[in-house]
């Protein structure tokens, strides 16, 4: 896991090598990929370096977990006069059978890295490179040979990747706070960078910030003289499915362990994110078998949990909560036998300015979901003291079915994106009426076309129609969302988190199952329940769905109440210019134990969006 950066330029009076460019514009070429690379370097702590010829520069920062002493990026093809080189962040988790092949081929390796296999890849496919690659991954190719560079997102878009046009071609970076090291690059929000942030719609391709977009997950961008041509290499289709029940209970759980076995390699230490819900157990269960068969019966896998303290006597249900977790997950733990520990919070600890400010700059986006998103965060940086990388049940609700969404008439019958009747998200909405972003209509005209872009099998069922619409929502818009957190809160403290239910033959799999078959004994995620039938205890299998967990502590909102205030008068009165005080004002005065689930988030906002505008400094075009 990596952070690339980097860009090229075709510009008229670019260096060739021959044309005399002077010194001291090399050196300025120099500082800039240097400084872009820097500034990821929490994504990479262990080792970073560039490479500049007359077009391109390229930087990168590495979180070295496999082939620790191989694997160094950039990577050229080979040490003199290179016609390749690679910037490469992720994992590709079939390395081991496109060496082989490669080899057959005629392919020469120096390293075991995942890395090389990629470049060899390229070297063999060219950009049809991508469609050979399974795994988590975004990459960068310069092709000095043709003069071309290659940008390529893993399917599902677990690994980020972000492009600008500079002068002559364009920069690139995991994260934006890269590009912005570039100086034909500024921080500059406009209405349709607020509209995409706060429509809470989950886009892809626009940001928040002007001029700066998301290379989209499945999809691949080629820069070369004659201009930037983008092309998506993979799609979610309808599929068809002729399995019974039991063959689809038997090919989920096939799935999800080829995934999970795939997803254990690594060469340093390891550990499971186990929650106590089904997702987690059944996967940590499975990591955990493989684990002894590939080291002996003794072996145990590190597992943890996030609560905080006094959890258990002020927890209290909402709408996204059911349950206390910490009970389940223990009990999970003992069930499987792992190496357990639960990493306990002070709520109070939650409101620490340099905390929150720390999970805005990683997030550069105002936008998040406050104390989840601090504590994940705190739990990510407890995890790294122990473990490099880590594996997350994260996708199974959009997979299998598991939102409330998928089984409320309402959400169901509802002519909008379903999360927002949902989580309580929608009143979280502090912009000020007066900037005139209609975000209303910008939702309706974005749910249309988010509703064309589905795939349909003839013949479906109105139910099975709707019930695929709202998959499809799931998996390419509010997932893309979570996994933008955990990749980017886990990588601001240098740990890697996989997510096997990504795994796009699984996804594939379960978009073309018919609803009945993913609700056949009349709940949430019932494939994945029957595939994990003995994995887990019974009591985890068929608890309710339960969101990341909360604090329900009234010092906290307290606190946040606190914070809120002080975030109004912050930046010079700029929150104020942005912020609906209509609707934040009785959030305030709202009692702290009474303070609910959607206008506390509100507060958290406004917090938020305090700490990225002193932050980023943006310019605001509004």
């Amino acid at each position: 896991m990596c952070g690339i950066t980097g860009w090229v330029s075709f510009r008229p009076d670019a260096h060739d090598g021959h044309n005399g460019r002077d010194a001291h514009d090399t050196r300025d070429r120099a500082r800039t990929i240097e400084a872009m690379t820097a500034a990821l370097t929490p994504r990479g702590p262990d080792a970073g370096g560039v490479w500049l010829d007359g077009q391109a520069a390229i930087g990168h920062r590495r979180l070295a977990v496999i082939d620790l002493a191989g694997g160094v990026q950039p990577m050229p093809d080979r040490p003199d006069a290179p016609t390749a080189v690679l910037s490469y962040s992720g994992e590709v988790y079939n390395h081991h059978q496109l060496r082989t092949e490669l080899r057959q081929l005629g392919h020469t390796f120096h390293t075991r890295s995942d890395t090389e296999v990629v470049l060899r890849a390229y070297a063999q496919w060219g950009e049809s490179v991508a469609e050979h690659l399974d795994g988590m991954f975004a990459f960068a190719v310069w092709d000095a040979r043709h003069q071309r560079l290659l940008l390529v997102r893993d399917r599902l878009g677990v690994k980020p990747l972000f492009w600008a046009a500079v002068d002559g071609g364009l920069a690139f970076a995991s994260e934006p706070k890269a590009l912005f090291s570039h100086p034909e690059i500024h921080p500059r929000v406009d209405a349709d960078g607020l509209r995409e942030a706060y429509s809470l719609l989950f886009n892809t391709g626009p940001t928040v910030w002007s001029g700066v977009r998301e290379v989209e997950p499945g999809s691949l961008l080629v820069l070369d003289r004659g201009g930037i041509r983008e092309r998506r290499y993979w799609q979610l289709e309808a599929g068809t499915h002729g399995d019974d029940r039991d063959t689809a209970v038997d090919r989920v759980h096939h799935l999800v362990s080829q995934a999970a076995r795939a997803q254990l390699e690594a060469d340093v230490p390891l550990c499971s994110l186990l929650s106590g819900g089904i997702d987690s157990t059944v996967l940590t269960a499975l990591l955990a078998d493989e684990l002894r068969l590939r080291e002996g019966s003794d072996a145990r896998i590190r597992s943890y949990a996030v609560d905080y303290s006094d959890q258990a006597e002020q927890f209290t249900g909402d709408v996204l909560r059911t349950g206390h977790d910490t009970p389940y997950a223990i009990e999970a733990g003992a069930h499987i036998g792992t190496d357990h520990s639960t990493v306990v919070l002070d709520p109070r600890a939650l409101l620490d300015p340099e905390h929150r400010r720390a999970v805005v700059v990683a997030r550069d986006s105002p936008i998040g979901v406050g104390d989840m998103d601090t504590s994940l965060y705190l739990l990510f940086g407890e995890i790294r003291r122990h473990s490099t990388v880590a594996l997350s049940g994260e996708a199974a609700d959009e997979v299998f079915g598991g939102y409330p969404w998928f089984h409320n008439p309402k959400a169901l019958a509802a002519t909008t994106f379903p999360w927002l009747l949902v989580t309580g998200d929608e009143a979280a909405m502090p912009l000020n009426p007066d900037l005139g972003l209609r975000i209303g209509e910008f939702r309706d005209d974005t749910y249309r076309s988010a509703l064309a872009a589905v795939p349909h099998a003839d013949g479906e069922s109105p139910e099975e129609h709707r019930q695929r619409e709202m998959q499809h929502l799931s998996l390419t818009r509010w997932l893309r969302q979570l996994l933008h957190r955990k990749d980017r809160l886990s990588m601001a403290q240098g740990l890697e988190v996989r997510v096997p239910y990504c795994d796009h033959r699984l996804v594939e799999y379960a978009f073309a199952t018919p609803w009945a078959l993913k609700s056949f004994d009349g709940r949430e995620k019932s494939l994945l329940r029957a595939a994990g039938a003995g994995l887990a205890p019974e009591s985890v299998l068929w608890r309710p769905k339960n969101h990341y967990p909360a604090t329900h502590h009234p010092d906290y909102n307290r606190g946040l109440q606190n914070m809120a205030r002080d975030a109004l008068d912050a930046y010079g009165g700029r929150v104020r210019d942005l912020a609906d005080e209509t609707q934040i004002k009785p959030c305030l005065d709202t009692p702290p134990e009474q303070l609910q689930w959607g206008h506390r988030l509100r507060l958290e906002r406004v917090v938020d969006l305090a700490l990225w505008l002193e932050h980023h400094q943006p310019e605001l075009a509004l």
